[in-house]
């Protein structure tokens, strides 16, 4: 059976904040613990094509692949999917986005294949993302929210 994880998170920050932090291809090895680099290598209207290298593993590999993501603001969806899949026979993203009381709820879904030769079965794969996506995801939340605090506190 393929892989499939579903995490989220409630942040208490704005949907247009949330929303733009998230995107922020660029940025995003200073939003995420794992991304050493992101280098954007086309984009077509509300779709990019970019190189992910992550920091080298506890073996010292650094693993990196090329991805596309097609925003959708109106809709508050995200869709990706790996174009170089590396050990995965397929993997697709869909983050989305909601506004709740008080915040912004963030909602990611994954689902995915491991090819035979993989270091991890889907199993192993589905374990480690769900392990990975609540540490990420607390990151993210703490960042964007004291973003959050510091535009506040240079307004007032």
């Amino acid at each position: 059976m393929p892989g499939h994880t579903e995490n989220d998170i409630k942040i208490s920050a704005p949907l247009d904040l949330v929303w733009d932090m998230t995107n922020d291809l660029e940025n995003w090895p200073q939003l995420f613990s794992e991304y050493a680099a992101v280098d954007v290598l086309s984009r077509e209207g509300d779709k990019t094509t970019f190189r992910l290298t992550m920091h080298p593993d506890d073996n010292g590999t650094v693993w990196s692949w090329v991805s596309e993501r097609v925003t959708d603001r109106k809709g508050l969806t995200v869709r990706a999917r790996r174009v170089e899949t590396g050990p995965f026979k397929h993997m697709d993203i869909h983050w989305s986005y909601r506004e709740l009381p008080g915040g912004t709820g963030m909602y990611w879904r994954q689902d995915f294949a491991m090819k035979p030769e993989a270091p991890v079965d889907d199993k192993g794969m589905t374990e480690h993302i769900n392990r990975n996506s609540k540490i990420q995801l607390e990151l993210i939340r703490d960042k964007i929210e004291q973003r959050d605090r510091d535009i506040r506190a240079s307004v007032n």
